[in-house]
């Protein structure tokens, strides 16, 4: 008898994972099918980000998930986490980039370029969710050319003078601790600002479609005075912000599988269920082939994501290789919850069901982190040798 495949997983990528990789997504899928997924409707309606569930996020160790536990943190592999990311967006993009901002964008550059006084001052608070971060790097006239920011630090005696504005901000108006990128005389330096320090403030950005469930903000800097020990004295040049990006887009490809998943998901129990002309139209070709193409993606992209994930674990992984995981994951999940709109019909635009709220969140998730026409620039350049960044 030929076998029957139950559910999305066509390929038994399960099968590939550890048990400690499992255990560890296991239980961040029942915390989501319990916590997130019966308010998130009504948090995406209302723009609101749940931020009750940060302390239930942060018991579970979901914040630098993969940093030592030396600093409070999981000190999980990066597979693990990219678990806990596929997890967290299965149930909403903007609550993954809500942890992945927090993890990869905030954590990561003070673990990778902070001083030992700076770890121990910030690590602990952010892993337990008492203090919450966000990185300025993005400004309203340097998105993709992040070398033209205009964000400007200047010494004053010992202390640093910051002006500047940072836009499209995750967790901004929402963040204790901010990392700001600058423009100096000895090239792009990173800095720790806290809230509350004058001349620093924040500004909620509202009437987006997209990831309404998060917080985006514009930061804005006017002549804020840091004392020197807030600079990240290992991070200097763009080396080190692109670094931390490379980071948050590796969580990226894993969070694309999971709200690909969610779609098709929706998509095959609706279709067993939906009676039209006297039967399923899962029973009708045409959404047959609809479904084999969408397993098809989010198989295709699971495995991609498993394999480098373990690529990043062994230390082989380049930023060219998150690069394509992320163009071809979004791609792949905008596709599949596309095709799972349709499936669906007109109960596919609503909130009923989980589809329009991801296939929204995803056009998003397609243009953060860097673009998909700068990730296939990315790729271009590696496979020829010619950068075609002028």
């Amino acid at each position: 008898m030929a076998p029957k495949f139950q559910g999305v997983d066509f390929y038994d990528v399960d099968s590939m994972l550890a048990e400690e990789e499992r255990a560890v997504r296991d239980t961040v899928r029942v915390w989501v099918d319990d916590n997130l997924i019966p308010i998130i409707g009504e948090h995406y309606i209302e723009g609101r980000f749940p931020k009750q569930l940060i302390p239930q996020m942060a018991e579970l160790g979901l914040f630098g998930a993969n940093l030592p536990e030396e600093y409070g943190c999981a000190g999980l592999n990066n597979v693990a986490y990219g678990l806990i990311m596929q997890e967290l967006e299965r149930g909403d993009s903007g609550v993954r980039s809500f942890a992945s901002v927090q993890g990869a964008l905030a954590m990561y550059p003070i673990y990778a370029f902070g001083s030992d006084d700076q770890k121990k001052r910030w690590l602990p608070p952010m892993a337990s969710g008492e203090v919450i971060g966000c990185f300025g790097l993005t400004e309203p006239d340097a998105g993709s050319d992040p070398g033209s920011m205009r964000t400007r630090a200047r010494r004053d005696g010992d202390d640093w003078i910051v002006n500047g504005q940072k836009m499209w901000i995750t967790n901004g108006s929402a963040a204790e601790i901010a990392v700001v990128w600058a423009q100096t005389d000895d090239g792009v330096r990173g800095f720790l600002v806290p809230k509350g320090t004058k001349g620093f403030a924040t500004q909620a950005i509202h009437r987006n479609r997209s990831l309404r469930a998060s917080v985006t903000s514009e930061l804005l800097l006017d002549d804020v005075r840091l004392p020197a020990d807030s600079m990240l004295p290992e991070a200097n040049g763009l080396r080190g912000p692109l670094s931390c990006l490379s980071e948050a887009r590796y969580g990226i490809v894993w969070g694309a599988v999971g709200a690909a998943r969610a779609c098709f998901e929706a998509a095959l129990e609706y279709s067993k269920e939906r009676i039209a002309f006297g039967r399923p139209i899962a029973a009708t070709q045409i959404q047959q082939q609809k479904l084999a193409e969408m397993a098809l993606e989010v198989n295709r992209a699971s495995l991609l994501a498993l394999h480098l994930g373990r690529m990043k674990d062994e230390g082989r992984l380049r930023p060219e290789h998150v690069s394509m995981g992320k163009l071809g994951n979004v791609n792949a999940a905008l596709d599949v919850a596309r095709t799972a709109r349709q499936v669906l019909g007109a109960n596919g635009v609503t909130l009923e069901y989980p589809v329009i709220r991801h296939m929204n969140n995803l056009e998003s998730v397609v243009t953060y982190e860097g673009t998909a026409d700068i990730h296939a620039l990315v790729i271009g350049g590696a496979l020829t040798g010619i950068q075609a960044f002028r």
